[in-house]
C-alpha cells in the first residue's frame, strides 16, 4: 500500500529523473550501516531451494536485474541489498556516449510497460571498469555476497557495422576481470542499425573473435547472447545454430520489442511518444513464447536468462516452467517496488 501510494507520487514526475533521485536516496541510506542492515533484513530473502548452478557460477537466487537499469556501475552495493542474486550492468560501450535526446524514456502504466530510447548512454569501459575495481576491492576479503555481476556490452553509435566487433572486443577484454558473465547486445532498438548485427555473418563474426579471445585466458568467463523478441522462427534458428556451433554458455530472451500490438495506451499517445522499445507486461507472452522455442529446440543445452514482463512470482515459475534458468526484472522493479525481488523468492521456495 506505502508504495503504490509512494509510486503514484512519484510517476508525477519525469521518469528518468526519478530515477536517480531515487538511487540515489538509496545510496545515501545505504551509506549509513545500520540504515542498510535494515535494508538488507527487509528486502533480502535466502533459503538454500533459491540457489542456483548455472554457467559454472553459483547464484544465491535465480532473480536479477536486467542490463540498463544500473549502466554506469553505480549502485551495486545499493542493488546488492534489495537482495538481486545477480546485477547486469551495463551497455557498456568502448567510448563515453551520451544517449539520444530527452525526453527518452515514458510509461505507460494502463500497461504496467516502458517505452524507452536511450541509446546507450554510459560513461564508457574505462570508467566503469575503474568503478567496478573498487567495488570488487571494496568487497574482498572480507565481504563476499555472492551477488553475480554479468557485463553487457556494445557499440558506439558511430562505430560502422562493419568495424562492430572491436568495439565487442575492447569491451570484452577490459571487462574480463571485472565482470563474472558477459552478455553480448545486438538487439536494442535504439541504436541505429544494431538489430542488423542478429544477422547470422555478422553476429558469428562477433561472437567467434569472442570466443576465440575467451578460450585463450586461463578461465574463460561466460558469453551470452541477448535477443530481440521480434525474430522470426528462421532468425531463432539460425540463433540456435550458431549458439551450438560457437558453444555460447546461454541466451538472454528477451530485450525489449518495437511492436505496439494490443496496448491499451491510446493511440495518440503511442503517437506522440514515438520511436523506442517497450517493455514490461505486454512483453510477457511473447518473451515466454520464446523461451520455450529456444529451450525445445536445443533440448536445454543451453541456459536461457528470461526478461519480459516479470512482476510476480508466479510470472517467474512460468518462465522457469518454458525452461528458463535464471529470471530479470526491470520494469517489474519500477512498478512493483524495492519488494519485487523478496516477493518472487518467497513464491519460489521449496520446503
Amino acid at each position: 500500500m506505502f508504495y503504490s501510494l509512494l509510486r503514484n507520487f512519484l510517476f508525477q514526475f519525469d521518469p528518468e529523473k526519478v530515477h536517480h533521485f531515487s538511487m540515489n536516496a538509496l545510496h545515501n541510506a545505504c551509506n549509513i550501516p545500520f540504515a542498510k542492515n535494515i535494508i538488507q533484513q527487509q528486502f533480502s530473502i535466502k533459503h538454500p531451494s533459491l540457489e542456483r548452478n548455472v554457467f559454472g557460477l553459483h547464484f544465491k537466487n535465480p532473480v536479477g536485474l536486467g542490463a540498463g537499469f544500473d549502466k554506469n556501475a553505480l549502485y551495486l552495493t545499493e542493488l546488492e541489498s534489495l537482495g538481486f542474486g545477480f546485477v547486469e550492468i551495463g551497455t557498456v560501450t568502448p567510448k563515453p556516449q551520451n544517449g539520444n535526446d530527452k525526453p527518452r524514456l515514458f510509461r505507460l502504466p494502463e500497461d504496467k510497460a516502458l517505452i524507452n530510447r536511450m541509446g546507450f548512454n554510459n560513461d564508457g569501459v574505462e570508467l566503469i571498469k575503474h568503478r567496478l575495481q573498487k567495488w570488487n576491492h571494496s568487497r574482498l576479503p572480507t565481504h563476499d555476497s555472492g551477488l553475480v555481476i554479468g557485463g553487457n556490452i556494445g557499440k558506439n553509435k558511430m562505430t560502422a557495422n562493419e568495424d562492430a566487433w572491436k568495439d565487442y572486443e575492447i569491451c570484452f577484454s577490459a571487462l574480463f576481470d571485472m565482470v563474472d558473465y558477459f552478455v553480448v547486445n545486438v538487439s536494442s532498438p535504439n541504436t541505429p542499425g544494431l538489430r542488423e548485427l542478429q544477422e547470422k555473418d555478422s553476429l558469428k563474426k562477433i561472437l567467434s573473435n569472442l570466443q576465440n579471445i575467451n578460450q585463450g585466458k586461463p578461465k574463460a568467463k561466460p558469453l551470452l547472447l541477448k535477443i530481440a523478441p521480434d525474430l522470426s522462427k528462421e532468425q531463432l534458428d539460425d540463433i540456435i545454430e550458431l549458439s551450438l556451433e560457437i558453444k555460447l554458455d546461454g541466451l538472454v530472451a528477451t530485450n525489449t520489442t518495437i511492436s505496439r500490438f494490443a496496448l491499451q495506451t491510446p493511440h495518440l499517445r503511442l503517437q506522440t511518444i514515438g520511436a523506442g522499445g517497450l517493455s514490461g507486461k505486454p512483453l510477457q507472452q511473447r518473451s515466454l513464447e520464446v523461451v520455450q522455442y529456444l529451450s525445445r529446440q536445443t533440448n536445454h543445452q543451453i541456459p536461457i536468462i528470461a526478461s519480459g514482463g516479470i512482476f510476480t512470482g508466479t510470472d517467474a515459475q512460468q518462465q522457469f516452467n518454458a525452461g528458463a534458468s535464471l529470471v530479470q526484472v526491470w520494469t517489474g522493479f519500477v512498478y512493483e517496488g524495492p519488494g519485487i525481488v523478496k516477493n518472487i523468492c518467497k513464491a519460489l521456495i521449496i520446503d
